[in-house]
């Protein structure tokens, strides 16, 4: 197996033991991203269309930096602290997946590091 360790001062750091993103056999595996701001390493502001934005664009910036785009993504996972916030979350990810989404699962769980309210989990494919 071939397997490279991605990172980038463009998202935030991990938050605990783990890698940004690992590449294996040309699949981009990127780990779940709240919405902190690499900037500050502060989270996002305190709704749930603004943490999504956040957490998109740590995705992105990640992508970028492996030489990816949004388009090469096929699954994500989006884990949020309440379904009540499902609509504004979708609205949100759509505006970043506009034509062949990628297949994806959404999920409440009970709580997200730091208190977030959306983590997002994304898999891309390099062809």
């Amino acid at each position: 197996m071939n397997k490279k360790i991605h990172q980038t001062p463009s998202a935030p750091k991990a938050v605990g033991p783990y890698s940004q993103a690992v590449e294996a056999n040309g699949f981009l595996f990127i780990s779940g991203q709240i919405p902190i701001d690499p900037a500050t390493g502060k989270m996002a502001a305190d709704d749930i269309e603004e943490q999504t934005h956040r957490a998109l664009k740590n995705i992105q910036a990640i992508l970028d930096a492996a030489g990816l785009s949004l388009r090469e993504v096929v699954k994500t996972t989006c884990l949020l602290s309440d379904m009540k916030h499902f609509p504004q979350m979708n609205e949100v990810y759509a505006q970043y997946f506009p034509e062949e989404p990628p297949a994806r699962a959404t999920f409440a769980v009970a709580g997200l590091p730091l208190g977030a309210m959306v983590e997002i989990e994304a898999i891309a494919v390099r062809e």
